[in-house]
This record gives C-alpha cells, structure tokens and sequence, in this order.
C-alpha cells in the first residue's frame, strides 16, 4: 500500500455567493493567497500574462496566489467564490511553475461543494464600507485567523477537505510539476523551512551551505535541481511573498516590514517590491483593498 503525506494545507479567508455588475473592474490584481470562482450566471473576464479567459456559466475557475490578473464584468456575474491562503511543508507552492488562470468544466457535485462551504462557514463574505476614508482605516482580513480558530476540529476538517477537492480539479497530468519525480533531501528541506523562519536575518549563500556542511557550489546546484531556482533568487522571491502577506494581514508599515524580513533600508525593499510585482508597495496595498473590500450587492442564495 502506497502512503502520500501531504504537503499542503489552506486555511479559509472568504466564502460567498455574489451578484456582480461593471463595478466589478480591477487590473493588475495580485494577491498572496487564491482566487476559485464558480459562475452560475452571466459572463465576464479575466485576463493576464496575455491570456483572456471568459468567465461563463457551468465552469470552475483559479487565480492561483501572486498570479497576475484583471478582472472585469460589463452587465452582471451571479459568482460563487472562494478565497483561501496556501501552506507548504517545502515552501513551494503547488502551482509554482504554472502561475496562470485556471479553467476547468464544473458539475453538479462543485456546486453543492459551494454551497457546503457557505453552510458551515456562515458569516465569511467580504463585508466592507464603499467608503475609502473608512476601509482604509480596517486591517486586512484581520479576523480571518480568529474565526479559523473558533471552527471545531469537524468543521475545520470538512473546509479542508473541499479546498482539496475544489483545488484537484486543476491539477492534471499536463500541469507542469513543481516537485521532482524523487524525495528532496533531509538537509535541503530543513534549509528551505530555516529560510521560511529566518527571512529577517542575513541569508548567504556560503552560509546557508556551511550550516550543512556543504560547498557553496554544491549546495547551490542541489538547491536549483530540487526547486527550481537559485537561493539567492528564492530568498527574495519568498521575502516578497511575505511581505504581500504581511501587508494583507497587519498594519505593520512598510519600514517594519523590510526590517523582518532583511532588507537593508526602506529603499532596497522598495526597489525590489517593485522589480518582483511591478508596483510599488504603496500602490499594492492600495489594490489590494479596492478589489478585496468593495461591497457587491448579495444574490439570495437560496
């Protein structure tokens, strides 16, 4: 018998069913954690990284985390959503080398799917003020965590369960992997959990190697044959991704922010926020509290 552990888990933010009309038009959407959308009426768009995807009845659709994206409705979308942040026992995310729009044909079992979510997580929508003056002033999904915590071990288990289901119906044989075919290594694996809990301290190269008692050249060729990427281009692509986090999750400001997480000045973490997603940190928090909190008017969901 086979045994697989696995190395994901999410953890809810929202769940909700919405009515949608052209006040739904973001662009240059890019948020830490995933989008997963079921329409069941209506049309509209999605768009990034020159692809177009048409949002349209009976189809299930992905934005995985730090995926670029627009997002545009002209007349009305009645859209089933979910929003949910990932975690990896390696770090790496499963969609890592195939950031891109999603789109898979749903049936029957994703919509009671979407619906079991709502029932056992009442009360999870996005429910803010239009009002910039007053969600500006809010901390990003700062009860999120909280109302996580208060799920019993049933609840908690069966929302995991259908993240799972809902996230599998995009992972197929054509999908890009990742991983690589074998395990990674004991001492590689510690190192990328020792990056992921020490990105406020200075991480070299020659370090990293020395404290497994490896060459830097070696280390640096296992670590890209088993990632993907080089430490170094690994480091600060995980900084950064920790810093969307953090500015989606508290109100540290953006001094404190390149201070934990290593940056030498305010400056350098600024140059390369901007040279990783293509904004400046300002203009990203700013995006991620027009699209996150403008209130839609509710479609009954009954």
């Amino acid at each position: 018998m086979i045994k697989r552990k696995f190395q994901h888990t999410f953890t809810l933010l929202n769940v909700d069913r919405v009515l949608l009309d052209a006040r739904w038009n973001y662009q240059n959407v890019i948020s830490p954690y995933y989008r997963i959308y079921y329409i069941h009426e209506g049309e509209g768009m999605l768009s990034g990284a020159g692809e177009t995807v048409k949002l349209e009845p009976g189809f299930l659709y992905i934005i995985p985390s730090f995926t670029l994206c627009n997002m545009r409705c002209e007349n009305h979308l009645d859209q089933y959503f979910v929003q949910f942040f990932e975690d990896s026992t390696d770090g790496i995310s499963l969609f890592a080398q195939h950031r891109s729009i999603g789109k898979v044909n749903a049936t029957e079992t994703e919509r009671l799917l979407f619906n079991r979510l709502l029932e056992i997580n009442p009360g999870r929508g996005i429910n803010r003020s239009d009002n910039p003056k007053v969600y500006e002033k809010d901390v990003y999904y700062k009860e999120y965590q909280e109302l996580n915590n208060l799920q019993n071990i049933s609840v908690s288990m069966e929302t995991q369960g259908i993240l799972w289901q809902l996230t599998a119906k995009f992972l197929h044989p054509n999908l890009p992997d990742s991983r690589p075919d074998k395990m990674i290594p004991l001492k590689l694996a510690e190192t990328l959990d020792y990056i992921e809990l020490n990105m406020h301290a200075e991480l070299t190269v020659n370090f990293l190697a020395s404290r497994i008692n490896q060459h830097p050249d070696y280390f640096s060729r296992q670590f890209k044959a088993y990632t993907g990427t080089r430490p170094l281009n690994h480091i600060l692509e995980k900084r950064i991704e920790r810093a969307q986090y953090l500015m989606a999750t508290t109100r540290m400001n953006y001094a404190e922010i390149a201070a934990q997480l290593g940056f030498s000045d305010l400056s350098h973490f600024s140059k390369a926020f901007r040279k990783s997603t293509g904004m400046a940190p300002r203009d990203y928090r700013k995006q991620m509290y027009l699209v996150g909190f403008h209130h839609h008017p509710k479609k009954n969901q009954g």
